[in-house]
């Protein structure tokens, strides 16, 4: 059976009738900032004084857009006769947006927490070649990150957290006791001892 001539057309109406009685719905975007969930990855912010300049992050990034560059120093020994320490102190560190897939991996390897995911994500450039952000962009964007969310109070402790609570507890047993031992006055001598 053919189709009866303008039943398209007929179709194609009824969608347009259907969607100009609803209520429109306009992202004023540039005026209104939008509503955010709170842990929206945006962009990453870099909390320079936990980088260890471990290159972690700059070998996982599967792409490549993680550049760091350190320099190592001396530091001077603790204690007298002891051996000076050198340690890798950051001098550069830069992200390449127009790179970067944003896939958490360097955020996820970054055994000091470093790297953080910031909700920013107006950071559009004219040019690509600004899109390599430096330590003091990444660091900028590192006091917008949220704070992680509360643990559960119905958790369970750690395993590491309760076997340092056993330990400082035996400590303090151990030092109440020993100062107990001190506290108590020593026996005086008999008479007729002999005191040397």
């Amino acid at each position: 059976m053919a189709p009866i001539p303008g039943s398209g057309l007929a179709k194609g109406l009824a969608v347009t009738l259907r969607t100009m009685t609803k209520k429109t719905v306009t992202a004023q975007y540039p005026d209104v900032q939008p509503a955010l969930p709170p842990r929206t990855r945006g962009v990453i912010g870099l909390f320079e004084e936990n980088c260890t300049v471990c290159m972690l992050c700059a070998r996982e990034c599967p792409d490549w857009c993680i550049y760091i560059d350190s320099h190592k120093e001396t530091i001077p020994a603790a204690t007298p006769g002891g051996r000076e320490r050198s340690r890798n102190v950051l001098d550069r560190f830069a992200i390449d947006f127009s790179l970067c897939m944003y896939c958490g991996i360097c955020i996820e390897v970054c055994p000091f927490d470093a790297l953080f995911w910031s909700p920013e994500f107006e950071y559009a450039e004219t040019d690509i070649h600004e899109l390599t952000h430096e330590r003091d962009k990444l660091r900028e964007w590192m006091w917008t990150a949220p704070a992680p969310p509360a643990l559960d109070e119905a958790a369970e402790e750690p395993k590491e957290l309760a076997a340092a609570r056993k330990a400082a507890e035996k400590l303090a047993a151990e030092q109440a006791a020993a100062a107990q031992e001190s506290e108590q006055p020593t026996a005086a001598p008999r008479p007729g001892e002999d005191q040397a």
